[in-house]
């Protein structure tokens, strides 16, 4: 079985191309900076990152050009992909890359703390009232003593 999941950072705008012919194909390409943890000197853990490219094609493709840009931290399912090619050098090349078969964001707007990135659009739920603030956690507060109103328990 070939799937991947991945959380991280895009590193940079998605790179977003259209194939040629009849039908044209969205194709997008971006790259996710995702944490490492490993121990070094016995010092604790220290964090590093690992970058790793990421193609989406048709309508995964045009979500990523419409609504992902740089820092915007997401969740990629796929699989990876490898392939090679000579370049003008007549060097061989080995490429690595994940497939994304879907991808989501992994926190709120308001979470991703002013980085320019993430869903620039809101879903209100059909009601045009706003939403009570909250404690910056993305979640609406219930009053007390409705607890008989909640379809829920």
């Amino acid at each position: 079985m070939n799937k991947v999941i991945l959380m991280g950072r895009l590193t940079r705008d998605p790179e977003v191309r259209y194939s040629t012919g009849d039908n044209p194909l969205a194709i997008a390409r971006y790259s996710l900076a995702v944490d490492r943890r490993q121990a070094r000197n016995n010092n604790g853990d220290e964090q590093t990152a690992d970058f790793i490219n990421c193609v989406a094609f048709g309508r995964t493709a045009e979500f990523a050009e419409k609504y992902l840009r740089k820092g915007t931290k997401i969740a990629v399912t796929g699989r990876i992909q490898t392939g090679s090619y000579t370049n003008k050098d007549g060097v061989k090349v080995y490429t690595t890359e994940v497939v994304v078969e879907e991808h989501e964001f992994a926190e709120s707007r308001n979470a991703s703390g002013g980085n320019d990135g993430g869903f620039q659009g809101g879903y209100s739920g059909g009601n045009s009232a706003p939403a009570p603030s909250g404690a910056g956690d993305g979640f609406m507060n219930i009053p007390d003593g409705i607890d008989e109103e909640l379809p829920f328990n």
